[in-house]
């Protein structure tokens, strides 16, 4: 199937029907483009039979408009794996910024005995469910017997669900979502035995930026972060300069004492550019003298990547960062049934973890 046949896709005017929240419009003009197309049908359930080539187009179309894959697929979604014993139960945390619902992952091999807990913060358009799922962590967390909290962003904070991490006030100790998420952690770890040195947040996109928020407001609480695809604190201020930042990338000041930071970023990436991934690492090396040391491979799945860790003087790896050649908006060795995910990449799940662990050995 030629290319050809979809020159008439107007991806500016999708994105902006998209972001004003008139999703039926924007799916509209994006109908309207491809073989069969019509620009005033209603929108789809499931996905037109448009032949692998069409369908494949439309997939990362709809991953770039953030979440309107969606609407094309079969079916409900999958439920997020939870095995024999474990629990993944719903919960709200409330406190002074106001209040969140979350999800906790409990694995079957929990005891009592301390364990680590991770706050995961997904993307724009995302929701604890579907992140569990796109970043397989449940599965991950029951396998290394570890708590995983899915704190979820409410459209009355976000029209998109995105944390703000743009935003001044939510960049602060003591206020807004990060006082939130740090709640969170805490209300988990005096419920639950964890071990207060293996306290470590990550993220997605918004959700990543976020992480890197909560890593430079809270760094005594969160031992480690996982930044992928997102951006460094103090980035934007307000949203006008949250997407300026998305777009050309906005270096930050160093904030202090720096937390152990992993950071995943595609070097295709159209929604956050690559360099905020440069940005992030950058932050966290200001604190510190370090040297890097590079490393180039490729995925089993196909994707080339380049690791770099930066070590201190003694040599051991303080922070790490994956650049992944090709990949774009999309969490690195993710499962296809959960949004934004990128399943030829390098399992990004697994090595945050490995990081984290390594750096509390």
């Amino acid at each position: 199937m030629s290319m050809k046949m979809f020159k008439n896709i107007d991806l500016s005017e999708a994105t902006r029907l998209t972001r004003a929240g008139r999703l039926k419009e924007a799916l509209a003009a994006l109908k309207g483009a491809l073989p069969g197309g019509a620009p005033d049908a209603a929108p789809a359930t499931h996905a037109p039979d448009l032949g692998a080539a069409a369908k494949g187009l439309l997939h990362g179309l709809t991953q770039r408009l953030g979440g309107l894959e969606g609407l094309f697929e079969h079916g409900p979604k999958p439920a997020p794996f939870v095995p024999g014993d474990a629990r993944f139960e719903a919960r709200v945390h409330a406190g002074a910024a106001g209040s969140r619902t979350y999800k906790l992952y409990i694995p079957s091999g929990y005891r009592g005995k301390p364990v680590a807990l991770l706050v995961m913060l997904h993307g724009c358009s995302q929701s604890p469910d579907d992140f569990a799922r796109g970043t397989r962590m449940n599965e991950l967390a029951e396998e290394q017997t570890f708590l995983v909290a899915y704190p979820a962003q409410p459209r009355s904070a976000n029209m998109s669900k995105c944390w703000n991490w743009f935003n001044a006030a939510d960049q602060q100790r003591g206020q807004g979502e990060p006082s939130l998420i740090a709640g969170i952690a805490h209300e988990v770890m005096a419920e639950f035995s964890v071990d207060p040195k293996r306290v470590y947040v990550a993220g997605l996109s918004a959700g990543g930026a976020a992480a890197a928020v909560l890593g430079a407001t809270y760094p005594d609480l969160f031992k480690g972060i996982g930044v992928h695809s997102g951006l460094a604190c103090g980035a934007a201020r307000d949203m006008p300069s949250g997407f300026i930042a998305m777009k050309t990338g906005a270096p930050a000041p160093g904030r202090g004492t720096a937390v152990p930071t992993i950071v995943f970023h595609g070097d295709g990436d159209t929604t956050v550019h690559p360099v905020n991934g440069d940005h992030v690492i950058a932050q966290a090396k200001a604190a510190a003298d370090l040297r890097a040391r590079s490393e180039r491979g490729v995925s089993s799945g196909g994707i080339r990547y380049t690791r770099t860790v930066h070590m201190d003087a003694s040599g051991r790896p303080a922070h790490e960062q994956w650049v992944l050649h090709g990949a774009g908006h999309a969490w690195s060795g993710g499962d296809p049934s959960g949004s934004f995910t990128e399943p030829r990449g390098p399992d990004a799940s697994r090595e945050m973890m490995r990081f984290f662990r390594e750096r509390s050995a």
